[in-house]
């Protein structure tokens, strides 16, 4: 019980924290003159990702690989089918040609290298460090390309959002040391519940990663994907989903397997890679094909949700079945 109350307490202080988290650290680069090209592409992104990350890291560290990679790998596919599946619901998704020429292939390549890593049953440190240079390599290339354009719709408008809730400098300095220290210790003693849950159901912490760990640290995805498809604000919602994921692959695996080499059961190639891969393509080819180009509708956002449901229907399965 006391695990139950860990992981429940330790997920909404991870999201309350989050956001006190990436509203300071915007709040503070606007004060320092940081571009809101810059304050949208990277402190967002950084911070909306600072759950996975933050979760991960302290997983490895701890010598819990399953959670490290459950985390990473089941918010992606929660990412796609729960979080695309719910915000279809509210209103269908348009998806712009710039997103299925550029961003939907760069996130397919790079579930090709995840998949590719884990092949042989390990993250080296050596993966691990890939990743990162890749991760490196993909963010200089976007900023790059935002500052020559001088002009990113999705960054604009979300710095734009964070703008309007003004605060002093020494309160965004406030929220942001505030929202860091809470986001470690709300990860610690979720990590915590996780594993202690694991071990009183005899289940696998890559389970309890994959499914408790991996939709609650994408409740903050979850909600700006909502709120930004009642706006009508698509790109927000389709560009949360996409950056996410290369977060999630990239960065989150990268530094949990730099800071302990990861093993890797053959069931996360054979099972979760391979449903992350095919939600990948699928989302590809819905862009492309389903109801006229670039548009997710109602039908097909509740069959990625259907896809969610069976895939956690499965894991619980094999887990207690």
């Amino acid at each position: 019980m006391l695990a139950f109350v860990a992981v429940v307490c330790g997920l909404m202080l991870l999201v309350w924290s989050a956001d006190r988290f990436v509203n300071g650290a915007a709040s503070t680069a606007h004060y320092f003159g940081m571009p809101p090209l810059l304050i949208g592409m990277v402190v967002v992104g950084f911070g909306t990702s600072a759950p996975e990350m933050v979760v991960s890291a302290l997983a490895a560290s701890q010598g819990n690989p399953g959670i490290a990679l459950g985390n990473a790998y089941g918010s992606n596919i929660a990412n796609i089918a729960l979080i695309l599946g719910v915000t279809t619901l509210i209103s269908p998704v348009t998806v712009h040609s710039q997103v299925l020429r550029k961003e939907l292939p760069i996130l397919t390549a790079v579930t090709v290298l995840a998949a590719w890593q884990v092949w042989d049953g390990s993250i080296s440190r050596l993966d691990a460090i890939t990743l990162l240079v890749v991760f490196a390599g993909l963010m200089s290339w976007a900023i790059w390309q935002g500052l020559q354009k001088q002009a990113d719709a999705l960054g604009e408008n979300i710095a734009q959002q964070l703008e309007v809730r003004t605060m002093t400098l020494r309160q965004a300095l406030f929220w942001l040391v505030l929202g860091l220290v809470l986001l470690i210790i709300s990860s610690r003693i979720l990590v915590w519940g996780a594993v202690e849950i694991a071990r009183g159901f005899g289940v696998s912490d890559l389970i309890i990663g994959l499914t408790i760990v991996a939709v609650g640290t994408s409740l903050p995805e979850l909600a700006s994907s909502i709120i930004a498809a009642r706006k009508g604000e698509h790109d927000i919602a389709v560009g949360n989903v996409i950056g996410s994921n290369l977060f999630n692959t990239l960065a989150v695996v990268g530094i949990a397997g730099t800071i302990h080499p990861l093993e890797v059961g053959q069931e996360v190639f054979y099972r979760d890679i391979a449903i992350m891969g095919t939600l990948t393509v699928w989302l590809f080819i819905i862009g492309y094909q389903s109801s006229g180009p670039g548009r997710i509708n109602r039908l097909e956002g509740t069959s990625l949700l259907l896809c969610f449901i069976g895939y956690t229907a499965y894991l619980i399965h094999s887990a207690f079945g």
